[in-house]
């Protein structure tokens, strides 16, 4: 039991997305379905606390966080993967299949952070393997409009990784808590996960990018970015009044 416990059920999707490549095309969608659900019963047997704690250039992890809130959301996204991989069934493209896989368990794996730097990791992660999805169209278009998503996707990362080292400097922590709009660190976070969550006047990138998409990386799109932005707001910016006049615009 300690061994599951310490496994994070977002690399078992990303981990075996790389197996996808090698299998034949008749039996790449029974695989792939076994994955959220072997994530499912991970997550199922891991008791809330957290898991997965590690060192990295002196900053303390934890990879994995498991409470109500990280617990409901990968659940929803896991369900959302499998019925995502269900609707693509037809597909025989494994780049998308890929990106598809490694792009769920990239959102997973950013709502079981626990810490700013792990969440940089997949949040950095949910960009680079998504874009795929848009630029696999293979028109003009699509790269053109990937190209940008990507440019706007990245610089979230870079603005919730800026503001993790300010707020490391005030506080000596990168866990991820509540924020909070205070200082400097905060409003950094908060516009990273603003970009992400499609803010008004932020939000361009998804009405330009999405239509670009395959029907299947539409799908696969609508079901986690925006949504990951909301858990994030959720968990660090709880109580925050901006977000009811940002949320009645929207």
């Amino acid at each position: 039991m300690s061994s599951v416990q310490g496994l994070s059920p977002a690399l078992i999707i990303i981990v075996g997305a790389v197996a996808v490549p090698l299998l034949r095309a008749g039996y790449r969608n029974w695989y792939m379905l076994t994955l959220p659900f072997a994530a499912f019963a991970v997550l199922l047997l891991t008791p809330d606390g957290e898991h997965g704690a590690m060192r990295l250039l002196g900053f303390e992890l934890v990879t994995v966080r498991i409470d109500g809130w990280s617990r409901l959301f990968s659940y929803v996204f896991l369900l959302a993967t499998a019925l995502s991989i269900i609707y693509a069934w037809h597909l025989r493209d494994w780049v998308q299949q890929v990106a598809g896989l490694v792009y769920a368990g990239s959102a997973v794996g950013a709502v079981l952070a626990g810490d700013l730097l792990t969440l940089f990791f997949y949040w950095e992660g949910t960009a680079l393997s998504s874009v795929l999805l848009i630029w696999a169209s293979r028109t003009q278009a699509s790269y053109r409009a990937g190209a940008r998503y990507l440019v706007i996707q990245i610089l979230s990362g870079l603005l919730l990784f800026a503001g993790a080292a300010v707020l490391y400097t005030q506080t000596g922590s990168i866990r991820f808590e509540h924020i909070g709009l205070e200082g400097v660190a905060g409003w950094l976070i908060f516009v990273a996960f603003g970009i992400k969550c499609a803010f008004p006047l932020m939000h361009n990138w998804l009405q330009d990018a999405y239509p670009q998409a395959t029907v299947t990386g539409t799908v696969f799109l609508s079901a986690f970015t925006t949504k990951l932005a909301v858990y994030a707001l959720a968990r660090g910016y709880a109580g925050t009044p901006e977000l009811i006049w940002i949320g009645a615009v929207m």
